[in-house]
């Protein structure tokens, strides 16, 4: 399926859940792996804000580009950022969304016009 870049220059972006390991299985544990690399990869929640509007988001990266210094509630870089659209059939309905993915999650800074005052 194709995957759609996310331009996010002009966002700000939160972090709201640390990274975990993605789980393939949750019957077995299993963990998630890139299909192409084999590294083991991670989940996160992010609030993606732009325009005056936020959307509450999980983010997969692989574990190597989880970056160290990461705080809840902190600005956070993802580059490489895509969205890919999804579908299924689960239990015999029809499911489906759009997952995200980045190349890293790295620590950033707010905004200058975030602490600017009027």
């Amino acid at each position: 399926m194709r995957t759609i870049r996310v331009e996010t220059s002009a966002a700000t972006i939160l972090l709201t859940e640390a990274p975990e390991p993605k789980v393939r299985d949750r019957q077995t544990g299993e963990i998630a792996k890139d299909a192409v690399s084999g590294e083991a990869l991670m989940t996160l929640g992010v609030v993606y804000i732009e325009d005056g509007e936020s959307s509450l988001i999980k983010v997969t990266v692989p574990e190597g580009g989880v970056s160290e210094g990461l705080n809840l509630g902190a600005p956070v870089s993802l580059p490489g950022l895509v969205a890919r659209p999804w579908e299924s059939v689960f239990n015999g309905q029809q499911r489906h969304g759009i997952a995200f993915r980045a190349a890293a999650v790295t620590p950033a800074a707010f905004p200058a016009a975030m602490g600017a005052t009027a």
